[in-house]
């Protein structure tokens, strides 16, 4: 494993735990050349999904994608890593549970839309307006409006 801060190829395993359900395994390390310490998680994987993107391009299913664009959406708001990160396994787990080999990027968009609306307002309006390509104040108008009425 590679030391995310010097590169180092010299860590070492201090503590290994299962977590998520058993799903996944959490490995604590310290890197032998900068005595720094970090934290892997190494995860099953069944078979590969890729994601067919707008444009037509195709690339393998990345989790840390959604992750970290539910990050941005929550920047200054008070959910805390954790609670995202629970989201990004939950929506992972939706997909493999769909026992596809493609899925549009858009379906992926959506069910971080629904995780979203459930964890932070804010967020989810954030995160529809980059998502839905919102052009105008009225594109917010309608998402909040529609929003309303779905609750």
């Amino acid at each position: 494993m590679q030391c995310p801060f010097c590169d180092s190829d010299e860590t070492k395993v201090i503590d290994t735990r299962s977590v998520k359900k058993r799903k996944a395994i959490r490995r604590r390390r310290e890197c032998l050349n900068c005595e720094k310490r970090f934290t892997t998680y190494e995860r099953c994987e069944s078979y590969a999904i890729m994601v067919i993107k707008k444009n037509g391009a195709r690339e393998f299913f990345n989790r840390q994608k959604i992750l970290n664009g539910m990050e941005i959406a929550c920047q200054k708001r008070s959910v805390s890593s954790k609670i995202l990160e629970n989201a990004a396994q939950e929506i992972e787990q939706e997909i493999n549970m769909l026992n596809i080999r493609e899925i549009e990027s858009s379906k992926i968009g959506d069910l971080i839309l629904e995780k979203l609306k459930d964890i932070d307002d804010v967020a989810f309006v954030r995160f529809a307006s980059v998502y839905q390509d919102f052009k105008s104040p009225e594109d917010f108008i309608k998402l909040l409006d529609s929003n309303k009425m779905n609750d």
